[in-house]
C-alpha cells in the first residue's frame, strides 16, 4: 500500500473495516509487550512512502511496492527487520482487528512458501538490467571481433596453402631443370665418347691455309672451264691472272659465278677433301 495520505486519513479508512492503528514504539504498546510474530499486520511510513508487512497464512511478507515482488520474512528476522526500519526513520503502526479474508491468506494456510532469491529494488533491478545490457553489448563486440579474427585466420590459412602450393611448383620446376641438365650432360658425354672412339692422325688433318689454297685452285679450274665454253663462233681463251690474292680471286669469281654456284663448289670441294682423307686412311 502506497500513498501520500496522512496518518489520520489511513486510520479513518481502516475504521470502516473495524481496524485500528497503534504506533508500534508508543509507550502504550510497549507496555503490552506483545511479540511481533503474534500480530497480523504492520503499516510502515517514511515521508510520503507507505507499505505493508503482513502475515499471510503462517508466514510474513514484506509487501513494499519498491520491490520487484513480495519478500519472505522469517519469524526470527521479523523483529530485527522492524527495528532496522525504525533506525532508518520509518514510523511503524500495528494494525489491530480482524483483517478481511483474501485468497492469498487462504492458500498459504495450506502450504508454505520457500523463496530461493530475494526480490530486488526496482531501481536496483533497472541498474542491473542496464549493466547486463552493457555487458551484452561488450560481449557482442568481442564476438564480432573474434569473428573478424577468425576470418583473418581463414585468410592466413588460405595464404599458407597458396605458399605451400607455390613451393611445390618451384620444387617441380627445379627437378625438371635438373633432369634437363642431366640429359644434356649425358648427351655431351656420349658425343665425347663417340669422338674419342674415332681414330685421328695428324697426317690427315689439313691446315686452314692448305684448304684455302685447294679452294682457290678448284675455283680457278672451274672458271677456266666456263671460259673455254663460250657463245657460238667465239673461241674462249683462258685468262691468265695471278692467284696470289684471295680478294682478287673472289672478285674474278664473282664476275662469272653466282653465290649459289660458289656455295655448291665449296661443298663439292669439301666432299672431295673428305674422300681423299678416307682414301689416305685406307692405304695406311
Amino acid at each position: 500500500m502506497e500513498s501520500i495520505f496522512h496518518e489520520k486519513v489511513i486510520s479513518n479508512a481502516l475504521k470502516v473495516w473495524g481496524l485500528e492503528l497503534i504506533l508500534f514504539n508508543s509507550p502504550e504498546y510497549q507496555r503490552l509487550r506483545i511479540d511481533p510474530i503474534n500480530e497480523k499486520s504492520f503499516i510502515c511510513n517514511y515521508k510520503e512512502h507507505w507499505f505493508t508487512v503482513r502475515k499471510l497464512g503462517k508466514q510474513w511478507f514484506n509487501l513494499n511496492s519498491l520491490l520487484t515482488g513480495p519478500e519472505l520474512i522469517s519469524d526470527t528476522y521479523l523483529a530485527l527487520f522492524l527495528a532496522q526500519l525504525q533506525q532508518e526513520g520509518y514510523s511503524i503502526f500495528v494494525v489491530k482487528g480482524d483483517l478481511p479474508d483474501c485468497e492469498a491468506d487462504q492458500l498459504l494456510q495450506m502450504i508454505r512458501v520457500q523463496q530461493m532469491h530475494r526480490p530486488k529494488l526496482i531501481g536496483e533491478e533497472l541498474a542491473q538490467l542496464k549493466e547486463q545490457r552493457v555487458l551484452r553489448t561488450d560481449l557482442e563486440r568481442v564476438l564480432e571481433a573474434n569473428d573478424g579474427s577468425g576470418m583473418l585466420d581463414e585468410d592466413e590459412e588460405d595464404l599458407q596453402r597458396a605458399l605451400a602450393l607455390s613451393r611445390q611448383e618451384i620444387d617441380l620446376e627445379d627437378e625438371e631443370a635438373d633432369l634437363r641438365r642431366a640429359i644434356q650432360l649425358s648427351m655431351q658425354g656420349s658425343s665425347r665418347n663417340i669422338s674419342q672412339d674415332i681414330p685421328q692422325t695428324s697426317g690427315t688433318n689439313l691446315t686452314s691455309e692448305e684448304l684455302r689454297k685447294r679452294r682457290e685452285a678448284y675455283f680457278e679450274k672451274q672458271q677456266q672451264k666456263q671460259q673455254q665454253v663460250g657463245p657460238p663462233g667465239q673461241v674462249s681463251h683462258p685468262c691468265e691472272r695471278p692467284t696470289t690474292s684471295s680478294g682478287a680471286l673472289g672478285s674474278d669469281l664473282g664476275d662469272s659465278m653466282s653465290e649459289e654456284d660458289m656455295l655448291q663448289a665449296a661443298v663439292t670441294m669439301s666432299l672431295e677433301t673428305v674422300k681423299n682423307n678416307l682414301k689416305t686412311e685406307g692405304k695406311k
